[in-house]
């Protein structure tokens, strides 16, 4: 007992004899402490070397003493702070040529004024450790005036182990300190950290951006003062859809003590306030933390001057090229400073064709200017403007970090007068993806929310107009709102096929744990058609949902039973359905194997139907950073023309889930034209063919090819077999704005973006004559992604800019030969060949002018290749492709 006893005293004694009782650094009175200091800022890539690193280093004395001590109380101090024998110079050895500093002086790079603030003493209040109070004068630049910031905070120490939450340069942290023999040791949780700075970043794990961070201080501790102190903090931050494109930051600072000797003696007075006014009025209690500051851009162009330079970049003719997303994210970083005026100036001069891409690139800049010019600009009465129109409104639904504001517009549009129809339903389906992204910040309680979600709540039971009830259920889709799921359960029994597909597919989208049993037995009620028929393509929905929401033993034996005794075409995509989740391991195929245990269940009959629909899931591509798959689902009418055809495409990483790509096409009513007879529960639809395409977890607005018998016969005849336009743009997929503040006092700006070149297209021909349809979807793409980290201190700027690029094309064509039966039916999913690069840029400048960069490129092409797709489908293609040859 007294072993333990001895053990406990003395693991919370302090670290030292001489400072028993004291709770942080103690100086004697009428003694200076000589310090020499340094502070050093490297950036690189995530795995770069010191020596390739930009950066620089400022060296300096530090001398230190105290300058008044309350009389009742040893741990409360003023101390005074004077720097002097300023030095900088490159963090590692450069040749002349690429030392930015080569032939400098500190006061040539600093410059007098700023030298001379920083050379000027300042005061530090500790009181217990900590500090309480910092004096120095609001007149000196914030850049100086944070480094010295940095300087105080390293004398802030407590001798005992245990968390705190202090104030330092940093903000407000929590600190873990552990006490030794002879040493503390400082270790700051940055993540939690409570700044002034304000920034935004995509939520999305994929599309967003990682930062890892930590900083450690290490005091080592001599007769109870600093012998040294050594800091070093790091950031680190990362694409998530390709985490080799990364930058850090390190920071390291060392005070290092070289002498001692007879200093100034103490000051009288009764308090801090007294003594710190006695030695110089000027100075001022100015706050430990870091005062922001903002960098203003010499030599910068102008929004408009800049437009002149980016505009050919973005002609519809480049859209499928790297330039055209490169242009569009440096025109966003200009955009974002510019005002609503110099906006209006750039979309009143822009050529009609360079004009939609203006409009994408002003309204992804998500600031005030940018929307308050963008509403004036645009005229929502005008039904001519609907493309323009269109853009703005998709551009809003993908936006990175969307506000309030934003969605107020939209619902001030709403209720007004608009000229096409098509932009009303738009203007609303938007608005759900809006009231998504905001409930994910935490922001469903907002005012603009709150009325949005009662409207698209209230929306479908409000109308009996079938395109508005469609409408409403799409907005609901895009809401992924807990309260619309007893809403889409009601809808997904509807009479109407098109109002329960839309339905069934947004419940898919839900997490499982919001699948009630309710939830559940309708939908297979739906799929077992207890109460009504329904059309195929809505039973293939029900069945989605259930084998997507970890169904029970009992409902999969149902499906199981229900093969067989399904429409023809159904029988064989529900059995390739079953198949492909076996194959691809997909979260209900335990079960599936488990039920397909029995017999009865699971034999030949069932499984041996005939059919040409199918259900195929694949990997486009596999890496460390992301597993990207793709899945084709085809459902045909039993006459062989195209009833449904799904194609998916996700992105998986870490367990967060993108669904980057959903394009649908479907078909219906079409059996006259071949004099065939329709399905059960199919007979009385009207001819229909059209496509939805969901994009990065944002539903669109669905667009049609035809509707009605006189509709379809007259773009029979005027078929071009041009493709359909279903969404074309540009995309700002991430987007990463931060300030960190590095404790040594220093500020680095991170600034991640990613744009995306988009065209997606589709199309749908049919011939008579050769008794042949041919439905394609095509994608072309192009992608980058940037990453841009400086440290600017107006006087000198270091940065290392990180990004990637490359151009994609990837094309699904179905072609069906319905001149006997069983029909042919091939399926085509190609990838063409693809360049990719990754670019590498640090770079140091002077105010003077004087700058360095370096670059480092790597290039490479990713050969095309045709997905793999089952056995069945290419003995098909061979056989359509030698009939038509």
């Amino acid at each position: 007992m007294l072993t333990l006893v001895v053990f406990l005293l003395c693991a919370a004694s302090s670290v030292s004899a001489s400072a028993k009782g004291a709770a942080g650094l103690r100086l004697n009175n009428n003694q200076l402490y000589k310090f020499s200091y340094s502070t050093e800022v490297l950036l690189n890539k995530a795995k770069g070397s010191k020596e390739g690193s930009a950066g620089y280093r400022i060296s300096s004395d530090v001398d230190i003493h105290l300058v008044w001590r309350d009389p009742s109380s040893k741990d409360d101090q003023l101390i005074q702070l004077a720097i002097s024998n300023v030095r900088i110079e490159p963090v590692a050895h450069r040749e002349a040529k690429k030392n930015v500093l080569h032939g400098s002086t500190s006061e040539g790079v600093l410059g007098k004024r700023n030298l001379a603030a920083l050379t000027k003493p300042f005061l530090v209040h500790l009181r217990n450790g900590k500090t309480k109070a910092f004096y120095s004068y609001w007149a000196e630049p914030a850049p100086i005036k944070n480094m010295k910031r940095g300087l105080a905070s390293l004398l802030q120490l407590q001798l005992n182990t245990g968390k705190v939450i202090e104030n330092d340069v940093s903000g407000r942290c929590i600190v873990d300190y552990k006490a030794e023999k002879g040493q503390v040791t400082r270790a700051k949780n940055l993540e939690l950290c409570k700044t002034a700075e304000t920034g935004f970043t995509t939520h999305n794990q994929i599309l967003g951006v990682n930062r890892k961070s930590r900083s450690v201080t290490v005091f080592t501790l001599e007769d109870g003062f600093i012998r040294s102190v050594v800091a070093e903090e790091f950031h680190s931050l990362a694409v998530g859809v390709r985490r080799s494109v990364a930058a850090k930051v390190v920071s390291r600072q060392t005070l290092t003590k070289t002498g001692s000797g007879a200093g100034p003696l103490e000051a009288a007075g009764k308090d801090v306030s007294e003594v710190v006014k006695s030695i110089d009025g000027k100075l001022a209690a100015v706050g430990i933390v870091a005062q922001t500051a903002k960098n203003q851009c010499k030599g910068c162009p102008s929004l408009f001057d800049h437009w002149q330079t980016e505009k050919k970049q973005l002609e519809p003719a480049s859209l499928s090229k790297a330039t055209a997303p490169r242009s569009f994210l440096a025109l966003i970083q200009s955009i974002r400073k510019a005002s609503k005026d110099e906006i209006l100036k750039v979309l009143k001069s822009a050529s009609k064709t360079s004009l939609p891409q203006a409009v994408d690139a002003v309204t992804s800049s998500q600031t005030t200017a940018s929307l308050d010019a963008m509403l004036e600009f645009l005229n929502f009465t005008d039904a001519t403007g609907f493309v323009l129109q269109e853009r703005f409104l998709y551009a809003c639904g993908f936006a990175s970090h969307p506000n309030e504001q934003m969605l107020q517009a939209l619902l001030g549009i709403s209720k007004g007068k608009i000229g096409s129809n098509d932009i009303r339903e738009t203007v609303v389906i938007i608005m759900g993806a809006l009231v998504h992204k905001l409930c994910q910040k935490g922001g469903c309680n907002l005012p603009t929310v709150v009325k949005v979600k009662k409207m698209i709540l209230e929306g479908p039971d409000s109308t009996k107009v079938e395109s508005e009830v469609q409408m409403y259920l799409l907005a609901l889709k895009n809401s992924l709102l807990p309260e619309a799921i007893p809403i889409l359960t009601k809808y997904a029994e509807s009479e109407v096929g098109a109002y329960s597909t839309i339905a069934l597919t947004s419940l898919q989208r839900y997490d499982v744990k919001l699948m009630t049993d309710e939830v559940k037995q309708t939908v297979n009620r739906v799929y077992h058609q207890n109460r009504r028929i329904y059309e195929k393509s809505v039973r293939v929905a029900a069945a989605d949902v259930i084998l997507s929401s970890n169904p029970s033993y009992t409902e999969v034996k149902n499906l199981l039973l229900s093969i067989g005794n399904l429409p023809h075409e159904m029988n064989k995509y529900m059995m390739s359905k079953i198949q492909d989740i076996l194959r691809f391991e997909l979260p209900a195929s335990q079960v599936i194997r488990q039920a397909m245990k029995d017999m009865v269940s699971h034999n030949y009959d069932r499984f041996a139907k005939v059919g040409s629909s199918s259900a195929y899931s694949g990997f486009m591509a596999q890496s460390a950073d992301v597993t990207s798959t793709y899945s084709l689902d085809i459902l045909y009418s039993g006459s062989g023309i195209l009833r449904r055809s799904n194609m998916n495409i996700y992105g998986a990483s870490k367990g967060a889930l993108l669904h980057g790509l959903q394009v649908a096409i479907e078909a219906q009513g079409m059996e006259s034209l071949i004099a065939a007879t329709a399905d059960e529960g199919e007979e009385e639809l009207e001819s229909f063919a059209g496509m939805s395409a969901l994009l990065f977890n944002v539903q669109l607005r669905p667009v049609t090819f035809f509707r009605g018998y006189s509709d379809l016969m007259s773009k029979m005849f005027s078929m071009s077999g041009e493709p359909i336009n279903v969404v074309k743009g540009l995309i700002l997929l991430t987007d990463h704005s931060e300030v960190i503040q590095l404790q040594s006092g220093l500020r680095a700006n991170a600034e991640f973006q990613g744009g995306l070149a988009i065209d997606i297209s589709g199309g749908m021909e049919v011939s008579l004559w050769y008794r042949e349809s041919k439905t394609s979807v095509n994608n072309r793409g192009a992608l980058v992604v940037t990453g841009n980290v400086t440290v600017d201190m107006d006087f000198m700027r270091a940065g290392v800019e990180v990004s990637f690029e490359t151009e994609v094309g990837l094309d699904f064509v179905t072609t069906v030969q319905f001149s006997d039966y069983p029909f042919l039916v091939c399926m085509q999913m190609d990838k063409t060949t693809f360049p990719y690069s990754e670019h590498l840029s640090k770079y140091e400048s002077l105010s003077s002018g004087k700058n360095v960069v370096q670059r480092k490129s790597k290039k490479t092409h990713v050969s095309g290749s045709e997905f793999p797709l089952h056995q069945e489908n290419s003995n098909m293609c061979k056989k359509v492709f030698d009939s038509s040859w």
